[in-house]
C-alpha cells in the first residue's frame, strides 16, 4: 500500500526540522512545533511519513507519560527524552526530533474543573525552559557543561488554547494548523484504496465530505469483516484462537474484498449511523436530564430598556458568597444586554452545555490568552446567567468578552466573541 505524503505538510516540517538544524546567524528559531486540527485528520501519520522520507530518528512520548503519582518525574523524562534524541544525532550522524502527540490531552485545561497538577506546571516549564536554551538541557541533580545539540520538537493536539499561553507564544512555538483540502483528502484516500480509480474516489471524498480522514480507514476495515466471519465459522468459535495464534498451520489468505463506489458508499454510510446513534444517545440523556429548561423563553424584561437583572441572593437578602455565581456589579448592572448576545446565552443553555464567560484585554487579545470570569452550570436558570453576563459587561467594557458553550464530554462547541472595546 502506497500512502499519501501532502505536499503542504512535507514543505512545513521539512523547513522547521532543518531549520532548527542550520544554525542561522542572529535568526531566533522556534524550537517546537505544534500541529493541531480536528481529530482524526491524520497530524500522526503524517508526521512518521515525513520522517520516513527524511530518514530522521524519531523519539516517542505521548500525553500519557505527562502525569505521574511522583511529582516531578514527567518533567524529567521530558528531558531525558530529548538529551537521548541529541545523543542518537552524534550516534547516528542524521538528524533526530523529539514527537510528543496529543499534548493538549495530558496538559490542557478545558476548564476550571480540570484538574491542573504540580507536574503540569512542571511540564509546561520544562518545554518553555528548553525552547529558550535548547542547548543546556540538564538532568536534575546533575550538571553537564558541555552544550548538547539542538532537537526541534514537534507537538500535535486538537486544541491548543487549552494549553498555558507563554509556551505557545510564537517565540518558542510555531503553529501550524492541518485541515486537508479536497485533492489531499483524494491523495491520501487513493492511498488507502489502490484498486479504486480516481473518479470514484473523488466520488466517494465527495458523498462523505464532513467525515475525517480515519472514516476512511474504518471503511476500508469495515470491509473484511465478511470474510473474517466467514473464517471463524469454518475454523469453529471454539477452536480460533488456536487457528490464529501459535498455529502450525499457515496464516489464512484473504482475497480482495468488493471495492465498488456502490459498496464503499453502503457501507459508509452503515459507519455514518453509528455515529449518528451516539450522538443520539447523548441528546436524549441531555433532553431527559435538561427537559424543564428546553421550552424557556428569553424573558422580556432582560430584552427593555432599564430592565435589571436579578442578583443571587441568600434568603436574608445578603449577597452569595458562591464563586459558582457572581453577583452583578452595581449600579451598573442595570444596563441591558443586546439581543443578540440573550440569543447565543439562551441557545448555550439551551442546549445543556455549561456556560463559560472568558475575558482578555486587548494587549492578551493578539496572543489568544484568554482568562476565565466564570462558568454556570446548565442547570442555572437564565435569569442567573444573564445577570452574571451583565456585570462582567460591566467591570469589562473596555475588555473582549466571549461565552464558551462546553459539552458533557469537556469539548468546546461554541466559542464566540459577544463584547470588543468601543
Amino acid at each position: 500500500m502506497s500512502y499519501y505524503l501532502a505536499p503542504r505538510f512535507l514543505d512545513k516540517l521539512a523547513v522547521h526540522i532543518t531549520k532548527n538544524y542550520l544554525g542561522l546567524a542572529n535568526v531566533k528559531v522556534p524550537l517546537i512545533l505544534g500541529i493541531h486540527g480536528r481529530k482524526g485528520e491524520g497530524k500522526t501519520f503524517q508526521c512518521e511519513l515525513v520522517y520516513e522520507r527524511m530518514g530522521l530518528n524519531v523519539v516517542q512520548m505521548s500525553a500519557g507519560e505527562l502525569e505521574s503519582p511522583d511529582a516531578g518525574d514527567p518533567a524529567r523524562l521530558i528531558r531525558l527524552r530529548y538529551r537521548e534524541a541529541a545523543d542518537a544525532v552524534k550516534v547516528n550522524g542524521k538528524m533526530a526530533v523529539l514527537m510528543i502527540n496529543d499534548i493538549d490531552a495530558g496538559m490542557g485545561r478545558i476548564d476550571q474543573f480540570t484538574q491542573y497538577t504540580v507536574n503540569t506546571q512542571l511540564v509546561a516549564g520544562t518545554l518553555m525552559n528548553i525552547a529558550d536554551s535548547p542547548t543546556n538541557v540538564q538532568l536534575p541533580g546533575s550538571y553537564d557543561s558541555e552544550p548538547v545539540q539542538r532537537i526541534p520538537i514537534i507537538v500535535t493536539g486538537n486544541d491548543f488554547a487549552t494549553l498555558y499561553a507563554p509556551l505557545v507564544r510564537d517565540g518558542r512555538m510555531e503553529k501550524f494548523y492541518w485541515e486537508p483540502d479536497r485533492e489531499d483528502r483524494i491523495g491520501i484516500v487513493r492511498g488507502i484504496f489502490e484498486t479504486v480509480s480516481q473518479s470514484e474516489i473523488a466520488q466517494l471524498v465527495d458523498t462523505f465530505s464532513e467525515q475525517s480522514i480515519d472514516f476512511y480507514s474504518a471503511l476500508h476495515s469495515r470491509l473484511y469483516d465478511e470474510q473474517v466471519r466467514q473464517f471463524i465459522q469454518s475454523v469453529g468459535i471454539e477452536r480460533i484462537s488456536l487457528r490464529v495464534v501459535n498455529s502450525a498451520e499457515p496464516p489464512p489468505e484473504f482475497h480482495s474484498p468488493d471495492f465498488s463506489l456502490t459498496h464503499l458508499i453502503e457501507m459508509g454510510q452503515l459507519l455514518v449511523r453509528e455515529q449518528q446513534r451516539i450522538q443520539e444517545l447523548r441528546l436524549v440523556q441531555s433532553y431527559n436530564n435538561l427537559h424543564q429548561a428546553s421550552a424557556r423563553p428569553i424573558p422580556q424584561s432582560l430584552i427593555q430598556p432599564n430592565a435589571q437583572p436579578p442578583a443571587a441572593s441568600l434568603p436574608n437578602g445578603a449577597a452569595s458568597p458562591s464563586s459558582a455565581v457572581r453577583p452583578p456589579a452595581q449600579p451598573n448592572s442595570t444596563r441591558t444586554l443586546p439581543t443578540a448576545v440573550l440569543q447565543t446565552l439562551h441557545d448555550i443553555l439551551d442546549r445543556g452545555q455549561r456556560l463559560g464567560i472568558e475575558i482578555v484585554d486587548a494587549r492578551r487579545f493578539r496572543t489568544n490568552s484568554w482568562q476565565c470570569y466564570n462558568m454556570v452550570s446548565p442547570d442555572s436558570s437564565f435569569e442567573q446567567a444573564s445577570s452574571i453576563l451583565a456585570a462582567c459587561f460591566a467591570e469589562h467594557a473596555q475588555d473582549y468578552i466571549r461565552l464558551v458553550g462546553i459539552d458533557r464530554d469537556r469539548r468546546r462547541l461554541v466559542e464566540e466573541i459577544v463584547h470588543r472595546p468601543e
